[in-house]
């Protein structure tokens, strides 16, 4: 069986030492209906953080990580597509097609879902295979490194706005500048949206300044003005109350994070009461990476990454951990 170099998470972990091994691996074999890609680049995403450092329930006591993964068909199997290739894959790496949701066109809330990258291997690797309709078309115009954090960070921001209800020319807080944010903003400044960005990290604020938001201030600093809708991206609950304290009636605050600390106990008579929501994001759905990487396209969106070998896997994770870079992390094996 051929190999190929890939960074393993074993159980148990110890996230006090580098938590992923790079070691040889059996290359996947093809499977019906999946298609070999060779792996061109894999961003890094802070629900990988959440999976090696255990905040996710493990599925596998071994497992692949990566799910926003650039590559190209190395062998398309029995599947429509030709070998050569270029696609992209992302976190929602199959769905059941029979339960409820997925019969009434929610299938990111499918019962059954395949994780990429937490549930089957993912893309930290040379090689890793797909569902052939799990697969995205990507614009010849992005290279490997501008593509890849569009996959999750980018589709998953997108859907948070989606959840958020956001409308054209409305006030809009991003809580949070990290990978999905510098996304978003650009899809808001498409839409005429004034954009109210609240972030730790100066050089989070700086980027945020000069992607356009029309305020900046830090994880503390309340907008100067009340919003109509709020995304937060920092798995912590006081951000989230902290949405809603800037909040209009009627508003909506999307939490846009697959793992919480906890929301505090927070006044309802002067948060919440006034028709304001909180609302979960949920995953992401293919109609959701289609219109996504459609508008991207027309957007000329080209985010800003750091690159960092496979080799460097570990530390691209502790950079994401510190917040120690501004845009993505991208892993090139």
């Amino acid at each position: 069986m051929r190999q190929m170099k890939a960074a393993v998470l074993s159980l148990p972990r110890d996230i006090s030492k580098r938590p992923l091994e790079i070691r040889e691996v059996p290359r996947p074999e093809l499977k019906p209906g999946y298609v070999l890609l060779r792996v061109r680049a894999c961003g890094v995403c802070r629900t990988d953080l959440h999976i090696v450092e255990g905040e996710l329930p493990p599925r596998c006591s071994e497992i692949i990580p990566g799910h926003q993964i650039v590559g190209e068909v190395a062998d398309p199997g029995a599947t429509d597509l030709a070998a050569g290739t270029r696609v992209g894959v992302s976190w929602i790496g199959g769905v059941d097609g029979s339960c409820w949701y997925c019969r009434h066109e929610l299938e990111n809330l499918c019962d059954s879902p395949t994780f990429t990258g937490y549930s089957v291997n993912g893309g930290y690797a040379e090689y890793a295979i797909a569902r052939a309709d799990f697969t995205f078309a990507l614009e010849s115009r992005l290279d490997d490194l501008q593509a890849a954090p569009l996959l999750c960070a980018g589709i998953i921001g997108f859907r948070s706005l989606r959840v958020a209800e956001v409308k054209r020319g409305e006030r809009v807080g991003l809580f949070g500048f990290g990978a999905s944010a510098h996304l978003a903003i650009a899809v808001l400044r498409a839409w005429n949206c004034e954009v109210y960005v609240s972030t730790r990290g100066a050089s989070h604020r700086q980027l945020a300044e000069s992607l356009g938001a029309t305020w900046v201030g830090s994880e503390t600093d309340k907008p100067p003005v009340q919003l109509d809708r709020a995304v937060t991206f920092a798995p912590s609950g006081d951000v989230v109350v902290a949405a809603l304290a800037s909040l209009r009636k009627g508003g909506v605050v999307a939490i846009n994070a697959i793992h919480l600390d906890r929301i505090p106990e927070f006044d309802y008579d002067t948060l919440l009461w006034g028709e304001r929501q909180i609302r979960s994001v949920t995953n992401m759905t293919r109609s959701d990476a289609r219109d996504f990487l459609k508008m991207a396209a027309e957007i000329d969106l080209r985010p800003k990454t750091t690159v960092f070998s496979l080799a460097q896997i570990n530390e691209a994770l502790a950079a994401i951990k510190n917040d120690s870079i501004d845009g993505a992390a991208v892993i090139v094996p």
